[in-house]
């Protein structure tokens, strides 16, 4: 777990560093976009700082590239029957992926991140406490005035201290949810966003909804769609929908891609499906998402698949 206090403006130059990172790591780009970069760094002394800072993160990933022999040997070989060499950009997309991989962007964005595994509780500076679930980050944007956490990725619960005049709000994508209580929980997944709340209540606002709030009371989850743009309310058990914190996933006849991707969470490489049909296969059952090997063997039981390990990675066939 990693902190660290910056501003909206900081927050945006992160940003922009991390953007011109992966320009830069293309050997053709042109010289106007070379010159639009030199003017960045020369309009704020900031700027060369964060960038060197987004340098040392694409550095570690080179170095993680260099420490793999199945990445740092990887031979090009010309039609002509040239001997193998290792072309700079082959280096460069490997670099730039890495980069990528090991969050390089949501690093120089985040305030708080949670690794895989871990599931930290944080007080914020009002009283307030965060617990992260794994493989998730926050960034915080606190004012006189009001109280924001912006959720980059993945799932977080709030207990909110009580402030008046100081509204509490998460921003997650597209969703905004502000605090009429004490405790809620949000869920920022690829295809939909997660609000559920335990305590009082919580006002939701969206893109797809601007025209309007929705107050989600406690025992409800609302689900947001990033796809159409519409969110649904509807009870929920928040023992079940809260089973994480637990590190535990509580599913009812739920797609096999939703219970890996929580799996995810709490492993050090990455687990895939091999097939669109298996990842719509259907599970129901409380499992022990936090336990890679226990996770797996109950997918294997309840569906007949095989895993298959190829060094960090696992296969679902």
């Amino acid at each position: 777990m990693r902190s660290k206090d910056v501003t909206n403006t900081q927050r945006k130059r992160n940003r922009e560093a991390s953007d011109w990172l992966l320009r830069n790591s293309n050997p053709n780009l042109s010289q106007d976009e070379r010159s639009k970069f030199e003017a960045w760094l020369d309009s704020d002394p900031e700027n060369c700082r964060t960038y060197s800072a987004a340098e040392r993160l694409m550095g570690d990933a080179r170095q993680a590239i260099q420490s793999d022999p199945g990445l740092a040997n990887i031979k090009v070989t010309s039609r002509s029957g040239a001997k193998p060499i290792v072309t700079t950009l082959v280096a460069a997309v490997l670099a730039t992926g890495a980069f990528l991989a090991f969050d390089g962007p949501v690093r120089l964005e985040a305030d708080v991140i949670a690794e895989s595994g871990e599931m930290p509780v944080i007080t914020l500076e009002d009283g307030s406490d965060v617990q992260l679930n794994a493989s998730s980050a926050i960034s915080i944007d606190f004012t006189e005035k009001r109280r924001t956490v912006h959720l980059l990725r993945g799932q977080a619960f709030f207990r909110v201290a009580t402030a008046p005049g100081r509204p509490f709000t998460v921003e997650a994508g597209e969703t905004s949810v502000t605090a009429l209580g004490t405790a809620f929980d949000v869920r920022y997944g690829n295809t939909e966003t997660d609000v559920t709340v335990t305590e009082h209540a919580v006002q939701i606002d969206t893109v797809g909804n601007s025209s309007r709030s929705i107050q989600v009371d406690h025992d409800e989850q609302a689900v947001y769609d990033h796809a159409t743009r519409e969110t649904r309310v509807l009870p929920v058990d928040s023992l079940v929908a809260l089973a994480w914190k637990r590190g535990q996933l509580a599913v009812d006849n739920a797609p096999l891609s939703a219970v890996v991707d929580e799996m995810n969470r709490h492993f050090g490489g990455h687990i895939v499906i091999t097939s669109s049909m298996l990842a719509d296969r259907r599970v129901s059952g409380t499992i022990k998402v936090a336990d890679t090997d226990d996770a797996l063997a109950f997918v294997k039981k309840a569906l007949g698949v095989k895993a298959i390990r190829l060094g960090p990675l696992i296969f679902l066939r």
